[in-house]
């Protein structure tokens, strides 16, 4: 038997019998199909350069912070410990960052990002700032600020719960 609603309730907002939302309706779909979508017009610009997403935003991260705690930097960069490990090899082989250990405390690891490493994001910022600028064109500054500002409301709500 279908789950009773509202007759006036849009389709895709019913739920689906167990108290659900549809998933197209739910914050954590919403938020990971908006995701991709934006990635969607990054991707290129990283393949082409053979970038991850990860490593771009450990670079972004860098380059905004400075030196920084490995922690500090898994954090801003959404990146679990084990995986900014990986990361940092693979961006250390290729010359974008250096770490070593913190001398006032040995258990703190330090990363930075080298010379080479914030030349290769001056090349791509154009590019970058480019794909950004297509997607405010599209959605429009004002928008884009308001979702942000909403963006940092939730996780604001959130992570102090």
């Amino acid at each position: 038997m279908a789950p009773e609603t509202h007759p006036d309730t849009p389709p895709e907002t019913r739920n689906d019998g167990f108290g659900l939302a549809r998933t197209h309706r739910t914050l954590p779909i919403a938020l990971l199909r908006a995701r991709e979508v934006v990635m969607e017009r990054f991707r290129p610009m990283l393949a082409a350069n053979d970038v991850t997403e990860q490593q771009w935003r450990v670079m972004r991260v860098l380059e905004e912070a400075g030196e920084t705690d490995a922690s500090f930097l898994a954090n801003k960069a959404c990146i679990l410990a084990p995986s900014l490990t990986r990361i940092m090899r693979t961006l250390e082989a290729r010359g974008f960052i250096q770490a070593h250990r913190d001398e006032a405390d040995g258990r703190r690891t330090l990363v930075e990002l080298t010379n080479a490493g914030r030349a290769f994001l001056h090349e791509l910022a154009p590019t970058s700032a480019a794909i950004y600028a297509d997607i405010e064109a599209k959605v429009g500054q004002d928008k884009i600020e308001v979702l942000l500002d909403q963006i940092e409301d939730l996780l604001s709500a959130l992570e102090s719960h």
